[in-house]
């Protein structure tokens, strides 16, 4: 797939082939809860946390803390996975199940909102890569479109022109990031869900705080503040290092388009090929394209819902985006890279200065 995301597509496809499609999947049994496999997960991810917080205890004032914070930033990743999951209906059988899991996951282990996320997960799920509509590629510190690099502040210029190089050192920030605008959206949230945010809010609080004064009060100053900035690192990195090679350097979708479902979904979407072990590492996003088709879908069932969507596209000739993880991320940088070229100030062009004297 080329690194620039292609801007034409094919609109007004008919819905009849995802219908059919999606009673295949249904018929297949794949939409069904995979209750023992998230059971086996949450255990195995609590032995693990629990595996931590005991090194923690024993290590005491030694450097080798370093490795159970980077262990943390894991398990919390894998924790927010699960959150994930919870949020999209995979886990259990009803939605205030799974939100109360979502809450219990993101709010007081990982320290980020759920309500947050589920609101600006939702709105990326409903227009993956579309203009105007996908919070994953508004404007920030890092931008996705030529317009939008155009657009980026002037003293942001200089980081935009080499974003893709600068990505993923960007992402050590992002653990902090996550949980400073999880603590800012409760703060600036509607009145109309007053109780849920500040509940949020509240849980979050006790928890980073909680967190933050057991660090400080184990390890001397300078070590426990190595050890929160490696934590919050790992996680960061984890965290970004999953979503990114899932849609950055795939189609753009122009605001005025118009697109069906399954040509939207599929059209923006990248899987990362490794089989279990790679399903493991990134939550099941490496199954993305099955996994915006089919988001309630439980984690162990999108490898075989591959190959039902692969002979599915085969047949509609839709293009099916499939790569190794090095090669996704080689993709990412090279694609940010070039976006960032919008952003070079005219002036900038050394032939201009050649031909003013300069």
């Amino acid at each position: 797939m080329p690194p620039v995301a292609p801007t034409t597509l094919r609109p007004n496809r008919t819905t009849s082939t995802y219908t059919a499609l999606s009673q295949t999947v249904r018929e297949a049994g794949l939409l069904t809860r995979a209750y023992g496999y998230y059971a086996w997960t949450g255990a195995a991810l609590a032995v693990a946390l629990g595996g931590l917080v005991t090194g923690f205890v024993l290590l005491g004032h030694s450097w080798f803390q370093l490795l159970i914070a980077a262990g943390l930033g894991i398990v919390l990743t894998q924790l927010a996975f699960l959150a994930h999951e919870a949020a999209h209906r995979q886990v259990l059988a009803s939605g205030p199940a799974n939100d109360r899991l979502g809450r219990a996951l993101a709010n007081g282990a990982v320290g980020i909102s759920y309500s947050w996320w589920m609101t600006k997960h939702s709105r990326h799920h409903a227009n993956p890569n579309r203009v105007g509509k996908d919070p994953d590629i508004e404007n920030d510190t890092v931008v996705f479109t030529p317009e939008g690099a155009r657009a980026q502040h002037r003293l942001l210029r200089p980081l935009t022109r080499v974003q893709g190089w600068a990505f993923f050192p960007l992402l050590t920030l992002e653990g902090l990031n996550l949980h400073v605008t999880s603590v800012r959206s409760l703060l600036q949230g509607d009145r109309s869900d007053r109780r849920t945010r500040m509940t949020e809010l509240a849980t979050i609080a006790l928890r980073l705080g909680l967190y933050v004064a057991v660090v400080c009060w184990a390890l001397p100053l300078g070590m426990a503040a190595a050890f929160l900035g490696v934590q919050l690192a790992v996680f960061g990195v984890y965290m970004g290092a999953s979503f990114a090679p899932n849609h950055k350097g795939m189609a753009i979708i122009p605001a005025e388009s118009r697109i069906d479902f399954f040509s939207k979904q599929v059209l923006t979407s990248r899987n990362i090929r490794g089989g279990h072990l790679m399903s493991v590492l990134m939550g099941g996003l490496n199954h993305q394209i099955e996994h915006h088709l089919f988001p309630s879908m439980p984690r162990p069932h999108l490898a075989r819902a591959r190959e039902l969507v692969r002979a599915h596209c085969a047949r509609t000739s839709t293009p099916y985006v499939e790569t190794s993880l090095v090669r996704s991320y080689l993709i990412v940088v090279r694609y940010l890279n070039e976006v960032g070229l919008a952003a070079r100030d005219p002036f900038d062009c050394p032939a201009y200065h050649r031909l003013r004297g300069v």
